[in-house]
């Protein structure tokens, strides 16, 4: 079925309205669908250079909105949450979760993972619904997805209008270890520059 859908994707990212498509699948992937934006940018990017920033600005901007779907589906819909947490196998954590925030402990380190899972590969749509079910901060939640989703679609739309066929194979293998390596590090520095400066 994955695969199935990967393709599709790949088909919508060659049609006339694909930014329509980029802009659904974007939205779609921030709270229930499981094939990321990346899949549509990079061919997109590399059919049409000129409009990298369109379609990074696109991709960025609807998968935070749909990441907000996603923050409500978790406050409201605690059932269809737990089912898509679980499709993923993230139960276990997620209650581990909550027991530690009404417990006064693990806010810093959600801010860490929020900001973690809109960078790298991990199924962001986990830890927005898990954000609606732990009632975490609408307005930071906002602004976390907004520069995290922006910056990874950025770096993909920018390295595939600059690199084209060479980075597309690279997103096929070896993306996402790099993309985490460099997520981690991110969140690394800015907790200790946080730290430090408290």
């Amino acid at each position: 079925m994955l695969i199935k859908l990967y393709q599709k994707s790949l088909q919508l990212a060659a049609h006339k309205s694909s930014k329509i498509f980029l802009a659904i699948i974007s939205f779609m992937e921030s709270s229930f669908f499981p094939i990321p934006p990346d899949v549509m940018i990079v061919p997109m990017v590399m059919a049409k250079k000129n409009d990298y920033l369109k379609i990074f600005l696109i991709a960025t901007s609807f998968s935070t909105f749909g990441g907000v779907l996603g923050y409500f589906i978790g406050s409201y819909f605690l059932d269809v949450g737990m089912s898509v947490v679980g499709f993923y196998g993230y139960e276990d954590k997620v209650l581990a979760l909550k027991d530690n925030l009404t417990k006064g402990t693990g806010l810093y380190i959600w801010l860490a993972t929020l900001f973690l899972a809109g960078f790298t590969p991990l199924p962001f749509k986990v830890f927005t619904i898990t954000s609606g079910m732990i009632g975490f901060n609408l307005f930071i939640f906002f602004f976390i997805c907004l520069i995290s989703r922006g910056l990874r679609f950025f770096i993909v739309s920018y390295l595939s209008f600059k690199f084209g066929d060479t980075f597309n194979k690279f997103m096929q293998t070896e993306a996402a270890k790099w993309f985490t390596i460099l997520g981690i590090s991110i969140v690394v520095i800015v907790g200790s520059i946080y730290f430090v400066t408290k």
